[in-house]
C-alpha cells in the first residue's frame, strides 16, 4: 500500500508517496513525469516516514544540509536504481556530469563506455527530486539540461545549495528544455 502526504516549498507544492519500505516518490505539482508509478490504490495519510521528510525538506529549504537520510524505496529498473544510488553521492552543493555518471557506471561494470544519453533518461525518470539529487547533474558543457521540476527551479536548487553556477547556462533549444 502506498500513502500519500503533501507539502508547500518556497518552490512550489510537492506531493510525496512512500509505502512500507520507504520514500517512493516526491514530485513538485507541475513536473514532468508528476505521480509516475503512484499506485491507483493509495490513501492519503500522515506516516512517520512523512514527517522525517517533511523535517529533512524544513532543513534543506532553510538553505542548510539536512545531516541525516529518509529512507528511500526505489522503484524502477536495475539500471535507472544504478543510476539513482549515484545521484544520492554527489555532495550537497556540487554537481556532476551525466558523462561522469556513465563513467562511474562503465568502471563498475568493467566496459568501456556507457551511455550519458541512457543515463540522461535514467535522471530524467528520478521519482524521488531532491532528496535524490538530479539537480545537480549539469551536461558537460555547464548546460542545465534534464530536469523533470524545470530548469528555472534547477537553478534555484544549486543556487540555495550555494554551488557554484557562475559557468552554468540555460541551453537555448533541445529535447531537456
Amino acid at each position: 500500500m502506498q500513502y500519500i502526504s503533501h507539502y508547500e516549498s518556497p518552490l512550489g507544492n510537492i506531493l510525496l508517496a512512500a509505502d512500507e519500505a520507504g520514500l517512493t516518490g516526491l514530485w513538485f505539482e507541475d513536473q514532468k513525469y508528476y505521480a509516475a508509478d503512484l499506485d491507483k490504490e493509495h490513501e492519503e495519510k500522515e506516516i512517520p516516514l512523512f514527517e522525517t521528510a517533511k523535517q529533512w525538506l524544513d532543513i534543506y529549504f532553510s538553505g542548510k544540509e539536512p545531516d541525516f537520510s529518509v529512507p528511500l524505496h526505489f522503484i524502477g529498473t536495475d539500471f535507472q536504481k544504478e543510476v539513482w544510488e549515484i545521484l544520492c553521492t554527489i555532495p550537497y552543493g556540487q554537481t556532476m556530469t551525466y558523462g561522469g555518471i556513465a563513467e562511474r557506471i562503465a568502471a563498475s561494470r568493467g566496459v568501456s563506455r556507457m551511455s550519458a544519453q541512457a543515463v540522461g533518461g535514467a535522471v530524467g525518470h528520478n521519482k524521488i527530486s531532491i532528496i535524490v539529487p538530479c539537480h545537480r547533474v549539469v551536461g558537460t558543457n555547464g548546460s542545465l539540461t534534464g530536469y523533470a521540476g524545470g530548469i528555472e527551479r534547477k537553478m534555484k536548487l544549486l543556487s540555495l545549495e550555494k554551488a557554484d553556477t557562475e559557468h552554468f547556462f540555460f541551453p537555448k533549444k533541445g529535447t531537456a528544455l
